[in-house]
């Protein structure tokens, strides 16, 4: 039997079939407002569950399992107030607390936060991410003047200035082979790569991509190198290549993503954390995440 396509339905059908932001559908992981507007830094730990900051209330870790039912994971001290969070290898979570100018450890088993690092000469801890050799790099804004900082901590207590006076630095990646360190600047709209070397300071700063519109906040690499972006304000999450070319971008369902971390049972679920819904949503990606292939 003969199949004939309508013409007119065909010429619908190209925008669907041809672009890209039809190619991964987000849908919802929890609900609505269940987390303040402040939702950030989601981050998996090695037995797959979802952690992000400010659940119900502000100052908290909220813990999120796989059909999105969510609770209070831990309680931060008065006075600070999380961001990014990560795991490293041991299964140790650090958090970024913006509001007290520290990097909080909580030990695995553990709900308790202690003091990793702090520097009050830090405007805000942002955002981090953690290489192979365990240095923790810390993004440090400053919104209101439109600049910012990019810090390390090689080791607890130790607090290391890489570069100052950059623009409103946000987020921040180490890439799949560990040998460079991406970090970008939320209001000027640019990301920057730099090589690792081998004491964990960097060098060879380089551009390797900018955008005409809308914010940039969390990253995070997939195992292929590509880098994905959260569009603050567009609503999208743009996948780009490691050379700096942008191969897809991907439609969500608010328009505030804050940031973003690989997950699910393969790897390859995306959660994204929205500001303005106050939720997680989730795409599916063909590649794992690069540090979840890490540390599971």
């Amino acid at each position: 039997m003969k199949f004939s396509l309508n013409p007119v339905l065909y010429l619908l059908l190209i925008p669907v079939l041809c672009n890209p932001l039809w190619a991964f559908q987000s849908e919802d992981l929890t609900p609505e407002f269940g987390f303040t507007a402040g939702i950030e830094g989601p981050a998996v730990d090695k037995e797959g569950v979802l952690y992000a900051v400010n659940y119900q209330e502000e100052g908290t870790v909220g813990r999120v399992d796989e059909d999105g039912n969510a609770e209070v994971f831990l309680k931060l001290p008065e006075g600070s107030i999380g961001n990014g969070i990560r795991f490293d290898r041991d299964g140790n979570m650090y958090i970024a607390d913006y509001a007290g100018h520290k990097v909080y450890r909580v030990s695995p088993g553990s709900n308790t936060p202690e003091v990793y690092a702090e520097g009050p000469e830090m405007n805000q801890p942002n955002d981090l991410a953690i290489s192979d050799t365990g240095v923790i790099y810390l993004s440090d804004p400053n919104w209101a003047e439109g600049t910012g900082n990019l810090w390390m901590v090689p080791r607890a207590g130790e607090l290391v200035l890489l570069e100052s006076d950059m623009g409103t630095t946000n987020g921040i990646e180490v890439s799949p082979d560990g040998k460079s360190l991406y970090v970008n600047e939320s209001e000027q709209r640019k990301v920057w790569k730099y090589d690792i070397q081998h004491d964990g300071r960097v060098n060879n700063k380089k551009l390797l991509i900018s955008f005409e519109d809308h914010g940039l906040d969390g990253m995070r690499c997939d195992a292929k190198g590509n880098l994905l972006i959260t569009r603050y304000g567009k609503g999208t999450v743009v996948l780009v290549s490691p050379k700096g070319k942008v191969k897809r971008e991907i439609r969500l369902k608010g328009k505030k993503p804050s940031n973003l971390a690989f997950g699910g049972r393969d790897g390859k679920t995306v959660y994204v954390t929205l500001a303005d819904r106050g939720c997680v949503e989730k795409i599916r990606l063909p590649h794992k995440g690069s540090y979840y292939s890490k540390i599971h």
